[in-house]
């Protein structure tokens, strides 16, 4: 008999036994679409203990989706491991969690949508020599998942790239602020300008759309993009579930900002989290 499909949320750091009440719209739409819910410790998770985050994961049960704070893709592996021997499994494995979670996994299948970008990795010893493979102009600078798009002109954006004494500022500056959580390695992207009007984030499964919202950033603004380039990239990337992030640049062209697996994307205030999890509750093994 298949085993029903159940979420692990990140546990309460106050009432392990329950999720974190950061997600309680999403447990309440998971319960209403009848699937089950198991705490994960994620500050043990973070740690290096993978076995003591899952000891409230009854043996046996699953799969599972992951559902809560981003994990890095090493320790992502390692939960997976975990669960396998509590006799789990995760529905995105840790192989498609890297593809979807890290820019230069997904970089390749979606370099005709998204800005130029390099990278290497950890951080580099000379800036100058990566921003020489991407070439003049202004830039961002980024680590494999995030950047610090809130220290702007401080951490984030460079002017002009050729500029080396600024570029390494930016850089050193990035490096410094994101300490332990660097992840992977030090990437840099050519700039492109986007109007206001915020991001979009699709939300995708099994290669297909199954929510539209805006972005956590700016959730009272949502753009309404076309999906029909981008949903040929999610199903050539392979992850079950996806979130893109579009914007219109100055020419009228939308662009893919941001690739991310679903399990770890933030959900803006008063989205469609039951119409969200229904689909994705329904979603067992393939």
């Amino acid at each position: 008999m298949t085993q029903p499909t159940g979420f692990l949320f990140c546990a309460d750091p106050l009432r392990p036994n329950r999720p974190d009440p950061h997600f309680a719209d999403e447990v309440a739409a998971v319960r209403a679409a009848g699937a089950g819910i198991a705490p994960v410790d994620h500050e043990a998770l973070l740690a290096g203990d993978a076995a003591g985050a899952v000891t409230r994961v009854a043996r046996g049960s699953g799969p599972y989706w992951y559902r809560g704070w981003m994990v890095p893709s090493g320790r992502y592996a390692e939960l997976e491991k975990a669960l396998s021997v509590r006799g789990c499994s995760l529905l995105t494995t840790a192989v498609d969690y890297r593809r979807a979670h890290e820019l230069p996994s997904w970089y390749e299948v979606f370099s005709e949508l998204t800005p130029r970008s390099v990278w290497c990795d950890g951080i580099p010893d000379d800036p100058a020599e990566l921003a020489a493979r991407l070439g003049r102009g202004p830039g961002i600078v980024k680590d494999f998942v995030k950047s610090r798009k809130h220290e702007w002109h401080e951490a984030c954006y460079v002017p002009e790239l050729a500029d080396r004494g600024q570029l390494a500022s930016v850089v050193g500056r990035f490096v410094e602020l994101q300490g332990s959580f660097l992840a992977g390695g030090v990437v840099l992207r050519a700039f492109e300008p986007f109007v206001p009007g915020g991001e979009a984030r699709v939300w995708w499964l099994d290669g297909e759309p199954v929510l539209v919202t805006a972005h956590p950033d700016t959730p009272d603004r949502l753009p309404d993009p076309p999906l029909g380039p981008v949903r040929e990239a999610v199903r050539r990337l392979g992850p079950r579930w996806v979130t893109t992030d579009l914007a219109v640049r100055e020419d009228g062209v939308w662009r893919v900002v941001e690739v991310g697996d679903g399990q770890v994307s933030g959900l803006p205030a008063g989205a469609g989290a039951g119409e969200l999890f229904a689909a994705v509750a329904a979603a067992g093994p393939r």
